[in-house]
């Protein structure tokens, strides 16, 4: 049991890599919240594990407030925070891309983390350490066309990963990302612009190791980030991505 005991909030977690995430966690021993803008899937996964669900836009302050509040008073403390909620751009080129929709993305996958470092961290200094982590993408380290917009945000992620880690280190607060390349979620048809099996076997032979990834390899990096065993790891950018940013 790597997370006896540990009190894990994570968000975006009504599917894909979150709800990964949420099983090998609550696996582990963690007790853990499940939060999602979409309140009726985070409620169905949190009932699989037996766990706490919260409905939460990420990109609303008071939201993401209440949202830590809850899990303290249902918990007592917060030991590790997944920030794992994001939206996806629609492949295509980058000035087609609305004003509303590059605010939406840049609210969701970095304001969010701003929000949740506002509301959070204050209660892991008062406990004396935890553990964040943010899903940022290989998009932020080796781009790829027709998603610019999308990728600035993930490559605000990877940075702003290595300036908390730096400055909350003295408060025991370890802070990593994960960067995963595109897995069969669904924001897939997003990133490739569709989807079929031959758009599949196309984007396979980018990948090193021939597959997309899954749920269960993010999640697989999410608990050693987040646990004991990691204890001397902050500021990594773990590339969970079958060798494409090689």
């Amino acid at each position: 049991m790597r997370l006896k005991d540990k009190v894990a909030l994570v968000t975006g977690a009504g599917s894909g890599f979150g709800e990964g995430i949420v099983h090998r966690f609550a696996e582990e021993g963690a007790k853990v919240v499940v939060a999602d803008i979409d309140g009726a899937a985070a409620e169905r996964v949190a009932k699989d594990i037996q766990a706490r669900s919260f409905q939460c836009d990420v990109s609303n302050s008071d939201q993401v407030k209440a949202m830590v509040a809850a899990t303290v008073s249902w918990h007592g403390r917060l030991d590790i925070l997944v920030n794992n909620a994001g939206i996806a751009q629609k492949r295509g080129p980058m000035l087609s891309v609305s004003e509303a929709d590059f605010d939406r993305i840049f609210a969701v996958n970095v304001k969010s983390i701003y929000l949740a470092a506002i509301h959070a961290v204050p209660q892991m200094r008062a406990q004396g350490g935890g553990v964040i982590l943010n899903t940022a993408s290989t998009a932020g380290v080796r781009p790829r066309p027709g998603l610019t917009w999308y990728n600035g945000s993930k490559g605000a992620v990877i940075t702003l990963t290595k300036s908390m880690a730096g400055e909350l280190a003295a408060d025991k607060i370890r802070v990593c990302a994960i960067n995963p390349v595109l897995g069969a979620t669904g924001l897939t048809a997003d990133f490739m612009g569709g989807d079929s099996p031959d758009l599949r076997a196309q984007f396979n032979t980018t990948i090193p190791l021939g597959r997309m990834s899954t749920p269960q390899d993010v999640a697989n990096a999410a608990l050693f980030l987040a646990s004991d065993e990691a204890e001397f790891l902050t500021g990594v950018c773990l590339e969970v991505d079958g060798g494409r940013c090689i």
